[in-house]
């Protein structure tokens, strides 16, 4: 089933919901509405988990944040962290995030797609973050997020000179992790969403949580996920399946 919220057009299915920006008229640049459906669509999500697709329309995933009302705030507003708070939100949803990536995603829009677990591209697109020639920060977790991807030096270059990157550059550097031309490139994020709902939902959760935990957290988080899975009825159901199939 597909509806309309805002400028957030969403299609659900059991394992898996497709969210599209679509702002035409600012190339889906982020404001308060949209990032307001983005809330309501992870709430939605963390009662019943299924993996995120996301995407834009027209050819664009997202100019950035909306520059006619990021004009207007103020320090309050930066404190109260409006994409911040929603794009951490997509990081640690329960099902992995996928972001396919067409045309623009820059500034906001660049940290929207670093908040997914993976990443895929068409040739068209282009990645950065050029908020310092705006006399801003990239404060919505680029900072962060993106030196956890590429590495701190590489996320230090982008941050302070703002460069943007072209498809091929984003994949040499491990930004995204696969190009598609434009016609392939929701299918080829629907296969890697069927790989994921042919896995244990469970054990899909659980590695996650792991792979988001802190490093002090490692290797406790790990030995106590895999101990409430190995009494799960699951994992007995697909083990006899495998050794049952290797028998034959």
């Amino acid at each position: 089933m597909a509806e309309s919220e805002s400028a957030l057009h969403i299609e659900r299915a059991p394992d898996r919901v497709v969210a599209t920006l679509d702002r035409p008229a600012t190339r889906n640049a982020i404001d308060q509405q949209l990032v307001d459906a983005l809330h309501v669509l992870c709430a939605e999500l963390e009662a019943e988990p299924r993996v995120l697709i996301l995407t834009g329309a027209g050819g664009v995933f997202a100019s950035g944040a909306d520059i006619s009302q990021l004009r207007e705030r103020h320090a309050d507003d930066a404190r109260r962290g409006i994409n911040t708070m929603a794009f951490r939100r997509i990081r640690n949803l329960p099902m992995p995030v996928i972001a396919a990536i067409d045309g623009w995603a820059l500034g906001g829009g660049a940290e929207l797609a670093y908040a997914a677990d993976i990443r895929i591209a068409t040739p068209q697109a282009k990645l950065g973050n050029p908020e310092t020639g705006l006399g801003i920060i990239a404060a919505a977790g680029a900072t962060w997020r993106l030196p956890e991807i590429v590495g701190h030096a590489r996320a230090s270059e982008l941050l302070l000179t703002g460069r943007v990157l072209t498809a091929d550059e984003a994949l040499a550097w491990g930004l995204v992790s696969s190009l598609h031309d434009p016609d392939d490139l929701l299918p080829a994020a629907h296969t890697i969403a069927d790989r994921i709902a042919a896995n244990d939902p469970l054990a899909t959760r659980h590695t996650k949580s792991a792979l988001l935990a802190p490093a002090d957290a490692h290797p406790g988080i790990e030995l106590e996920l895999q101990a409430e899975l190995f009494e799960s009825s699951e994992k007995v159901r697909r083990m006899t399946e495998f050794l049952e199939r290797r028998r034959r």
